[in-house]
Protein backbone atom coordinates (compact mmCIF):
# COMPACT_ATOMS: atom_id res chain seq x y z
CA UNK A 1 0.00 0.00 0.00
CA UNK A 2 1.55 2.96 -1.06
CA UNK A 3 0.73 6.20 0.92
CA UNK A 4 1.81 10.00 0.45
CA UNK A 5 1.38 11.40 4.46
CA UNK A 6 4.65 14.07 4.00
CA UNK A 7 1.96 16.39 6.61
CA UNK A 8 2.23 13.70 9.29
CA UNK A 9 6.58 14.36 9.95
CA UNK A 10 5.77 17.63 11.07
CA UNK A 11 2.63 16.40 13.46
CA UNK A 12 5.22 13.49 14.67
CA UNK A 13 6.55 14.28 18.33
CA UNK A 14 10.12 14.21 18.40
CA UNK A 15 11.67 11.00 19.47
CA UNK A 16 12.22 10.14 22.93
CA UNK A 17 10.83 13.41 24.07
CA UNK A 18 7.60 11.72 25.58
CA UNK A 19 8.53 7.91 25.86
CA UNK A 20 11.85 5.83 26.62
CA UNK A 21 10.76 3.73 24.25
CA UNK A 22 12.79 4.08 20.56
CA UNK A 23 10.24 4.86 17.95
CA UNK A 24 11.00 3.59 14.65
CA UNK A 25 12.69 6.36 12.76
CA UNK A 26 10.20 6.71 9.51
CA UNK A 27 7.70 7.91 9.58
CA UNK A 28 6.16 5.30 7.18
CA UNK A 29 7.37 2.82 9.65
CA UNK A 30 4.67 4.05 12.63
CA UNK A 31 1.49 4.64 10.08
CA UNK A 32 2.48 0.93 9.25
CA UNK A 33 2.48 -0.02 13.15
CA UNK A 34 -0.81 1.82 13.22
CA UNK A 35 -2.66 0.42 10.18
CA UNK A 36 -1.66 -2.95 11.31
CA UNK A 37 -3.62 -2.97 14.58
CA UNK A 38 -6.45 -2.99 12.54
CA UNK A 39 -6.17 -6.27 10.82
CA UNK A 40 -7.95 -8.71 13.48
CA UNK A 41 -11.04 -6.33 14.08
CA UNK A 42 -12.76 -3.56 12.82
CA UNK A 43 -13.01 -0.81 15.46
CA UNK A 44 -10.21 0.13 17.77
CA UNK A 45 -10.67 2.36 20.85
CA UNK A 46 -7.34 5.24 20.91
CA UNK A 47 -6.22 2.98 24.06
CA UNK A 48 -6.11 -0.25 22.20
CA UNK A 49 -4.65 1.42 18.62
CA UNK A 50 -1.44 2.41 21.09
CA UNK A 51 -1.27 -0.42 22.60
CA UNK A 52 -1.01 -2.62 19.66
CA UNK A 53 1.25 -0.24 18.03
CA UNK A 54 3.26 0.15 20.80
CA UNK A 55 3.70 3.95 20.22
CA UNK A 56 3.19 6.89 22.30
CA UNK A 57 -0.55 8.00 22.97
CA UNK A 58 -0.37 11.48 21.69
CA UNK A 59 1.52 10.20 18.49
CA UNK A 60 -0.76 7.92 17.80
CA UNK A 61 -3.42 10.25 18.78
CA UNK A 62 -1.81 12.73 16.02
CA UNK A 63 -1.24 10.40 13.20
CA UNK A 64 -4.82 8.80 13.74
CA UNK A 65 -5.91 12.67 13.03
CA UNK A 66 -4.13 13.07 9.70
CA UNK A 67 -5.27 9.01 8.38
CA UNK A 68 -8.92 10.32 9.17
CA UNK A 69 -8.68 13.62 7.07
CA UNK A 70 -6.89 11.20 4.12
CA UNK A 71 -9.87 8.48 4.35
CA UNK A 72 -7.54 5.78 5.42
CA UNK A 73 -9.02 5.61 8.81
CA UNK A 74 -12.34 6.62 9.85
CA UNK A 75 -13.47 7.94 13.45
CA UNK A 76 -16.86 6.99 14.25
CA UNK A 77 -18.61 7.19 17.77
CA UNK A 78 -17.40 3.31 18.36
CA UNK A 79 -14.09 4.37 17.83
CA UNK A 80 -11.15 4.13 14.86
CA UNK A 81 -11.63 1.76 12.01
CA UNK A 82 -10.36 1.80 8.95
CA UNK A 83 -11.43 3.88 6.09
CA UNK A 84 -12.49 3.62 2.30
CA UNK A 85 -9.10 4.12 0.58
CA UNK A 86 -7.68 1.29 3.10
CA UNK A 87 -10.64 -1.23 2.43
CA UNK A 88 -9.55 -0.59 -1.54
CA UNK A 89 -12.83 1.32 -2.16
CA UNK A 90 -11.31 4.10 -3.73
CA UNK A 91 -12.41 6.91 -2.27
CA UNK A 92 -15.10 8.30 0.37
CA UNK A 93 -18.08 6.49 0.85
CA UNK A 94 -20.92 7.55 3.18
CA UNK A 95 -23.19 4.79 2.49
CA UNK A 96 -21.01 1.91 3.79
CA UNK A 97 -19.72 4.53 6.89
CA UNK A 98 -23.70 4.78 7.77
CA UNK A 99 -24.17 0.69 7.66
CA UNK A 100 -20.67 0.59 9.76
CA UNK A 101 -22.15 3.14 12.49
CA UNK A 102 -25.67 1.95 12.58
CA UNK A 103 -24.33 -2.17 13.04
CA UNK A 104 -21.23 -1.67 15.39
CA UNK A 105 -22.69 -1.54 19.13
CA UNK A 106 -25.16 -4.30 17.51
CA UNK A 107 -21.92 -6.76 16.32
CA UNK A 108 -20.15 -6.20 19.60
CA UNK A 109 -23.53 -7.52 21.79
CA UNK A 110 -23.79 -10.24 19.44
CA UNK A 111 -20.44 -11.17 19.97
CA UNK A 112 -20.36 -10.80 23.63
CA UNK A 113 -23.52 -12.93 23.72
CA UNK A 114 -22.38 -15.58 21.55
CA UNK A 115 -19.06 -15.77 22.06
CA UNK A 116 -18.79 -16.24 18.62
CA UNK A 117 -16.86 -13.78 15.54
CA UNK A 118 -19.34 -11.42 13.96
CA UNK A 119 -19.06 -10.18 10.61
CA UNK A 120 -20.40 -6.75 8.35
CA UNK A 121 -20.66 -7.50 4.86
CA UNK A 122 -21.49 -5.82 1.52
CA UNK A 123 -21.49 -7.33 -1.90
CA UNK A 124 -18.84 -6.21 -4.15
CA UNK A 125 -19.26 -7.33 -8.10
CA UNK A 126 -19.68 -10.99 -6.98
CA UNK A 127 -17.54 -10.78 -3.45
CA UNK A 128 -18.47 -9.91 0.16
CA UNK A 129 -16.12 -7.19 1.25
CA UNK A 130 -15.95 -7.23 4.73
CA UNK A 131 -16.37 -3.87 6.21
CA UNK A 132 -16.05 -5.17 10.17
CA UNK A 133 -15.33 -8.04 12.19
CA UNK A 134 -15.71 -8.04 15.99
CA UNK A 135 -14.82 -11.20 18.16
CA UNK A 136 -12.37 -12.52 20.50
CA UNK A 137 -10.07 -15.45 20.89
CA UNK A 138 -11.45 -17.43 17.97
CA UNK A 139 -11.52 -14.31 15.77
CA UNK A 140 -7.65 -15.38 14.70
CA UNK A 141 -8.97 -18.26 13.63
CA UNK A 142 -11.26 -17.47 11.45
CA UNK A 143 -9.74 -16.14 8.25
CA UNK A 144 -11.33 -12.95 7.14
CA UNK A 145 -9.90 -9.48 7.99
CA UNK A 146 -11.36 -5.82 7.44
CA UNK A 147 -11.52 -5.09 3.61
CA UNK A 148 -10.48 -8.56 2.56
CA UNK A 149 -12.84 -10.40 0.00
CA UNK A 150 -14.12 -13.90 -0.01
CA UNK A 151 -17.12 -15.59 -3.20
CA UNK A 152 -20.37 -14.63 -1.80
CA UNK A 153 -21.29 -17.90 -3.31
CA UNK A 154 -18.75 -19.52 -0.58
CA UNK A 155 -20.04 -17.30 2.46
CA UNK A 156 -23.56 -17.45 4.55
CA UNK A 157 -23.55 -13.61 4.36
CA UNK A 158 -23.02 -13.90 0.76
CA UNK A 159 -25.65 -16.11 0.22
CA UNK A 160 -28.28 -14.22 2.42
CA UNK A 161 -27.59 -11.26 0.23
CA UNK A 162 -27.98 -13.27 -2.97
CA UNK A 163 -30.86 -15.08 -2.09
CA UNK A 164 -32.95 -11.73 -2.74
CA UNK A 165 -31.06 -10.98 -6.14
CA UNK A 166 -33.15 -11.67 -9.77
CA UNK A 167 -31.63 -15.03 -10.91
CA UNK A 168 -30.72 -13.59 -13.61
CA UNK A 169 -28.19 -11.32 -12.11
CA UNK A 170 -26.94 -13.85 -10.04
CA UNK A 171 -25.94 -16.09 -13.78
CA UNK A 172 -24.44 -13.27 -14.80
CA UNK A 173 -22.53 -12.26 -11.76
CA UNK A 174 -19.80 -16.02 -12.24
CA UNK A 175 -19.10 -17.91 -14.88
CA UNK A 176 -20.15 -21.82 -15.51
CA UNK A 177 -18.14 -23.05 -12.45
CA UNK A 178 -17.78 -21.52 -9.73
CA UNK A 179 -14.06 -21.68 -8.40
CA UNK A 180 -14.62 -23.75 -5.00
CA UNK A 181 -12.79 -22.96 -1.18
CA UNK A 182 -12.99 -26.25 -0.06
CA UNK A 183 -14.31 -29.73 -0.62
CA UNK A 184 -17.65 -28.47 0.31
CA UNK A 185 -18.34 -24.83 -2.10
CA UNK A 186 -21.11 -24.96 -4.13
CA UNK A 187 -19.29 -25.47 -7.63
CA UNK A 188 -22.29 -24.85 -10.14
CA UNK A 189 -25.63 -22.66 -10.84
CA UNK A 190 -28.08 -25.39 -10.25
CA UNK A 191 -26.86 -26.35 -6.96
CA UNK A 192 -26.50 -22.11 -5.80
CA UNK A 193 -30.34 -21.86 -7.04
CA UNK A 194 -31.20 -24.53 -4.88
CA UNK A 195 -29.36 -23.20 -2.20
CA UNK A 196 -30.89 -19.81 -2.55
CA UNK A 197 -34.60 -20.99 -2.42
CA UNK A 198 -33.92 -22.90 0.60
CA UNK A 199 -32.49 -19.89 2.53
CA UNK A 200 -35.72 -17.49 1.14
CA UNK A 201 -38.02 -20.74 2.62
CA UNK A 202 -36.35 -19.79 5.73
CA UNK A 203 -37.27 -16.26 5.44
CA UNK A 204 -33.69 -15.46 4.76
CA UNK A 205 -31.10 -16.81 7.06
CA UNK A 206 -28.30 -18.68 5.26
CA UNK A 207 -26.08 -21.69 6.27
CA UNK A 208 -22.46 -22.20 5.26
CA UNK A 209 -20.45 -25.25 6.77
CA UNK A 210 -17.03 -25.26 6.20
CA UNK A 211 -17.32 -24.47 2.50
CA UNK A 212 -15.30 -20.84 2.93
CA UNK A 213 -12.69 -22.20 5.29
CA UNK A 214 -12.25 -26.02 7.08
CA UNK A 215 -13.86 -26.03 10.00
CA UNK A 216 -15.71 -22.68 10.32
CA UNK A 217 -19.41 -22.82 9.90
CA UNK A 218 -21.21 -19.36 10.03
CA UNK A 219 -24.89 -18.05 9.88
CA UNK A 220 -25.88 -15.50 7.89
CA UNK A 221 -28.81 -12.74 7.31
CA UNK A 222 -28.70 -10.00 4.49
CA UNK A 223 -30.04 -6.43 5.90
CA UNK A 224 -32.60 -5.32 3.19
CA UNK A 225 -34.17 -1.88 2.90
CA UNK A 226 -37.15 -1.36 -0.07
CA UNK A 227 -34.75 -1.67 -2.51
CA UNK A 228 -33.28 -5.07 -1.82
CA UNK A 229 -30.47 -5.82 0.68
CA UNK A 230 -27.59 -3.17 1.09
CA UNK A 231 -25.63 -5.51 3.32
CA UNK A 232 -25.48 -8.93 5.49
CA UNK A 233 -24.82 -9.60 8.94
CA UNK A 234 -22.88 -13.45 9.85
CA UNK A 235 -22.01 -15.20 13.04
CA UNK A 236 -19.03 -17.09 12.74
CA UNK A 237 -17.89 -20.18 14.94
CA UNK A 238 -16.56 -23.86 14.95
CA UNK A 239 -18.54 -25.86 12.71
CA UNK A 240 -18.10 -29.23 14.82
CA UNK A 241 -18.99 -27.68 18.23
CA UNK A 242 -21.31 -25.15 17.14
CA UNK A 243 -25.11 -26.08 16.22
CA UNK A 244 -26.00 -23.02 13.74
CA UNK A 245 -29.67 -23.48 13.89
CA UNK A 246 -29.64 -22.69 17.66
CA UNK A 247 -27.71 -19.34 17.04
CA UNK A 248 -29.77 -18.76 14.03
CA UNK A 249 -32.69 -16.90 15.49
CA UNK A 250 -30.58 -14.50 17.63
CA UNK A 251 -28.54 -13.40 14.28
CA UNK A 252 -31.74 -12.94 12.80
CA UNK A 253 -32.87 -10.80 15.57
CA UNK A 254 -29.70 -8.49 15.75
CA UNK A 255 -30.49 -7.93 11.62
CA UNK A 256 -33.66 -6.82 12.71
CA UNK A 257 -32.35 -4.71 14.84
CA UNK A 258 -29.78 -3.29 12.71
CA UNK A 259 -32.05 -2.76 9.79
CA UNK A 260 -34.30 -0.94 12.12
CA UNK A 261 -31.57 1.57 12.72
CA UNK A 262 -30.74 1.85 9.12
CA UNK A 263 -34.64 2.12 7.84
CA UNK A 264 -36.73 3.89 10.47
CA UNK A 265 -38.80 4.83 8.12
CA UNK A 266 -38.99 1.51 6.88
CA UNK A 267 -40.59 0.46 10.35
CA UNK A 268 -43.41 3.21 10.31
CA UNK A 269 -44.40 2.34 7.37
CA UNK A 270 -44.98 -1.17 7.97
CA UNK A 271 -46.63 -0.21 11.17
CA UNK A 272 -49.05 1.93 9.30
CA UNK A 273 -49.83 -0.67 6.73
CA UNK A 274 -50.61 -2.88 9.36
CA UNK A 275 -53.21 -0.40 11.41
CA UNK A 276 -54.63 0.19 8.11
CA UNK A 277 -55.16 -3.54 7.60
CA UNK A 278 -56.52 -4.14 10.90
CA UNK A 279 -58.68 -0.70 10.23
Amino acid sequence: MEVQLTAVDSALEPVGTSSKRELPPSMVDRMTLILEAFDSRGALTLEEVTCRSGLPRSTVHRILDHLVRRDWIEHASFGYCLGPRALGLGGSDTGHRRIREAAAPHLHDLAMQTGAVVHLTVLEGNEVLYLDKVGGQFASSVPSRVGGRFPAYATAAGKSILAWLEPERIDALYGKTLVPCTERTIRDHVALHQELNRIRKRRGVAFEREEAARGIGCVGVALRGVDGPVAALSLAADARSTRLEWVAPIVADTARKITRTLFPEQERDDSLQATEKVG
